[in-house]
């Protein structure tokens, strides 16, 4: 049951595959660029698991800790998590001693994968799910060590390499703009993001630009959802 689960779960990860590998050898590269060997890759690629969040940690590491401000990049950056698990709730209730690992390893590909994938009628739905997201966090984690065994193999000029995970973000943005019927969030996400940069500065906008973001749209939600229902 396991293994015919597994079997039909691994092609509709493959596209994942090439994203992770690629995004994950970039973060393990730029990893060990500021000094963490390939343990670290390992842990945080096992125990985050959130893609732009350890790209974001490794600034973390390097720069003087501050509780306060970590905690609130974080839940900034993985607030949208939130609203996977929401949505997810229905079909996670009847996942047993599945369900905990499956609401931790909810990403924003393993997430899509699972609202727009339906397990086939001779394969148990409760392992399929399982495989979908296991496979994708192993993408990761080998992406990771690759990444990072190959920047303290080989010497290489790491700058710009944390660009990678922006520009994944810019494709995203222009693939959710030409799908959607209403533009206004991501016009009020560039505005706010924008007037946030002019008035607190690169080193502190992207808080109060991410807080912005938050109150706007809970603000306009009612108007935002009658609009797209036209």
């Amino acid at each position: 049951m396991k293994r015919n689960a597994l079997k039909t779960a691994f092609p509709y990860t493959l596209p994942v595959l090439m994203g992770y590998l690629f995004l994950g050898i970039a973060f393990g590269v730029l990893l060990n660029s500021k000094g963490f060997n390939a343990a670290w890759a390992f842990m945080m690629s096992l125990l985050i698991y959130a893609g732009s969040m350890q790209f974001v940690a490794i600034n973390l590491l390097v720069s003087p800790f501050q509780l306060a401000a970590a905690f609130f990049i974080t839940l900034m950056v993985n607030a949208r998590h939130l609203f996977y698990g929401l949505s997810m709730l229905d079909r996670f209730k009847s996942l047993g001693k599945l369900k905990p690992y499956m609401m931790f390893s909810l990403t924003d590909e393993t997430f899509s994968l699972l609202s727009s994938v339906k397990a086939p009628d001779h394969v148990n739905p409760r392992w399929f799910m399982f495989f979908i997201a296991l496979l994708n966090q192993g993408y990761w984690i080998a992406g990771s060590l690759i990444g990072n065994i190959a920047g303290s193999l080989i010497s290489f000029n790491s700058t710009g390499i944390d660009f990678a995970m922006t520009a994944l973000f810019i494709v995203i943005f222009v693939e959710q703009w030409e799908q959607a019927k209403n533009h206004v969030p991501a016009m009020l996400g560039i505005v706010i993001t924008a007037l946030c940069l002019i008035l607190f500065g690169s080193d502190h906008f992207i808080l109060f630009a991410m807080a912005g973001i938050l109150v706007s749209l809970s603000l306009l939600r009612g108007k935002l959802h009658a609009k797209e229902s036209e």
